[in-house]
């Protein structure tokens, strides 16, 4: 057979390339973006409509473009940045391949005015779906604006594909934030759908990472810089009091270019070891400055993955950095609270921090630890989680874990000498606990109350009068006459408080406590627009929540059954990092998407002990429920044994 093989046409060929490039509307804006920089603007506005949907454009006062140019940017390969393939490794620019803007008119409306400096008119040119529509002069002012309108037009499978607005536009917001931490002796500007949502200033990394995300994160940066050789590490990492249970202010720069790493992450989440809280993760935004030929940018289409020459001694220099910061800066307090040195200090450091001696003292515990050597990037993933250590438990489902504070013995958690214990290591193993002693150990007791009236949807005759046993603070172990089951606490008690979230909210009847002294929170930007946006349905869950400003927000009022009073600003952050993790992952409406947050966040969690009562109570309300296997995420929440199984372990 022949004529199988056939060159596809030019217009297709280009959308199949654009899949690579573009992906959504925040990849139009990642690459113009950075097109704006790499041209020399210093006044940067991003004007989105519709989450991108229906426009996208950026405005710059850079060099500008040709006649010439202007219509030649829009071919596939055609770039200013290299000229040989030796170029792609000392690469210094963020848009080298010359595919972006060809991939963005394959798939959309675009128009382009730019104007140089010594020109007295400028270009206007008009692609659609990689053809050229229009190319005539225009009067402009000096630099370049791309307007993308109608993105996917001409391919409607994939604009359905398309999340919701809600979600499309944070991840708009998400490349808006990252290109501006990344830049921050420059100015930007971000409107959508007519509202001005930032408007930076040039300044220092400090004051940009406070104008993003919020004046209350001005008290909890700890500044990070080391030099060696062939590199610099600066930045800023958090405190370890304000940890987060969600990875979402964490960014990773090389040579201005956000990136992703586990492996880096690893070292960050290593040096915070001991002072972190079980899955907590802290805020750090880090910039590694390298040779160019130390590192390859062209292993992936977003660039958002590079590779290292010698990974191991990046790791080894970043782990060092923050042992060092958080040794020397995060026990210092303050002298002067009524005078905010981190924002009005003159100096052109990007810190603008108190001067702090960089000569490392011998005695810190920071330089006598050796840390262990972690596994390299290649198997990196299975162990890149947040900060480990200082687990601890709580008795009552409704009090979040405090965060461990640094303890006055902090020094001894790096040490590594070894220490002769004076007694036996028989000593060591405690004596067993029987189960009365783990009832008096249990100084809280959750408010669970037994459902003595209902059935559990077991089969009759299956629930036999046995006390349930608690197995390594997670799952109860109940044994039934068909063999026995293991419930998930968290999950079961996350079914529970969902369906009774569910019942009030149906009866209009979630009822509120009103706060004695009401309390003001700030959140940063992004934050609270989400959560003006979601506010109604929250104060239907029984808050009363009011905007006052920007970025300010009164609490009066939070539900009844929650004992959380004191802890709004944590209670409030932690429920939007779970509603928005909620509504990537669930396909549920809003007010569904805030009632499984809520239940989340009030439920029981893992590592903390129940009494006998406790448990009973929980397996009682579980089987109550009306779809007691599976939490309101999905997770199942009990696994059944059955003797016949058992016995086929044993070789029965």
């Amino acid at each position: 057979m022949s004529g199988v093989i056939k060159m596809l046409p030019d217009a297709i060929a280009n959308q199949i390339a654009a899949g690579e490039v573009v992906r959504r509307p925040s990849s139009v804006v990642k690459e113009l973006l950075e097109n704006a920089i790499d041209a020399g603007g210093t006044s940067i506005k991003l004007i989105v409509k519709d989450a991108g949907s229906s426009l996208i454009q950026v405005v710059d006062n850079g060099k500008g473009m040709s006649e010439e140019d202007a219509r030649l940017c829009f071919e596939r390969h055609a770039t200013s940045k290299i000229s040989e393939a030796t170029d792609l490794f000392a690469i210094k620019t963020l848009g080298f391949r010359g595919e972006a803007l060809a991939s963005i008119a394959a798939v959309a409306q675009v128009e382009l005015r730019t104007r140089q400096a010594g020109s007295e008119v400028g270009t206007r040119v008009v692609v659609e779906g990689s053809v050229l529509q229009l190319q005539e002069p225009c009067q402009c002012p000096v630099g370049t604006s791309i307007a993308v309108k109608n993105i996917f037009y001409n391919i409607p499978a994939r604009r359905k594909f398309l999340k919701s607005p809600k979600i499309e536009n944070r991840h708009v917001l998400d490349e808006f934030q990252r290109v501006a931490l990344s830049n921050a002796n420059l100015s930007f500007s971000y409107f959508s759908n007519g509202s001005e949502i930032f408007r930076l200033p040039g300044s220092n990394l400090r004051r940009r990472i406070v104008g993003i995300l919020g004046r209350t994160f001005n008290e909890r940066l700890i500044p990070v810089e080391e030099e060696a050789d062939f590199l610099r590490i600066y930045g800023f990492i958090g405190k370890p009091e304000f940890s987060r249970r969600s990875r979402g202010d964490q960014f990773f720069f090389v040579n201005n270019r956000f990136i992703r790493s586990n492996y880096l992450h690893h070292a960050v989440s290593n040096a915070y070891e001991g002072l972190l809280s079980e899955k907590s993760y802290p805020l750090y935004i880090l910039f590694i400055d390298i040779d160019p030929e130390r590192i390859d940018i062209n292993v992936h289409p977003n660039k958002q993955e590079i590779k290292f020459d010698d990974e191991r001694v990046i790791y080894q220099l970043l782990l060092a950095a923050i042992k060092r910061s958080l040794g020397t800066f995060s026990l210092t307090p303050m002298l002067d609270f009524d005078r905010d040195v981190n924002l009005t200090s003159g100096s052109n450091s990007p810190f603008d921090t108190p001067p702090v001696s960089k000569t490392p003292d011998s005695t810190s515990p920071f330089n006598r630890s050796t840390p262990t050597m972690p596994p390299t990037s290649r198997d990196s993933n299975s162990s890149s989680g947040g900060g480990k250590g200082g687990g601890h438990s709580s008795n009552s489902p409704f009090n979040r874990p405090q965060i461990k504070r640094i303890p006055s013995n902090w020094q001894d958690l790096y040490k590594t000498e070894e220490v002769e214990l004076p007694i036996s290591k028989e000593e060591l193993i405690p004596p067993p606990v029987s189960q009365s002693e783990e009832v008096l150990e249990t100084s809280k007791t959750i408010t669970l109350q037994s459902q003595v009236n209902k059935q559990p949807v077991l089969a009759l005759g299956e629930v036999e009068q046995f006390a349930p046993l608690q197995l390594h603070s997670q799952y109860i172990l109940y044994q039934i006459k068909s063999g026995f089951i293991l419930v998930d606490q968290q999950a079961a008690h996350e079914r529970i408080l969902y369906e009774k979230y569910q019942g009030m909210v149906h009866q209009s009847k979630i009822p509120s406590q009103q706060l004695l002294f009401p309390s003001t929170i700030e959140l940063p930007r992004a934050d609270a627009l989400l959560l003006k946006d979601i506010l109604p349905d929250i104060n239907a869950l029984g808050y009363d929540i009011r905007a006052e400003g920007e970025e300010q927000f009164v609490v009066y009022g939070i539900p009844a059954d929650i004992s959380k009073v004191g802890e709004e600003q944590q209670v409030i952050e932690h429920l939007i990092e779970q509603y928005q993790r909620n509504t990537a992952d669930l396909q549920l409406d809003r007010r569904e998407q805030l009632l499984c947050t809520l239940a989340y966040g009030n439920s029981i969690k893992k590592g903390q002990r129940l009494s006998v009562e406790e448990m009973q109570a929980l397996i009682d309300q579980l089987f109550a429920c009306k779809a007691p296997y599976a939490s309101p995420r999905g997770k199942r929440t009990l696994i059944t044994y059955h003797l016949e199984e058992i016995e086929k372990l044993f070789g029965g």
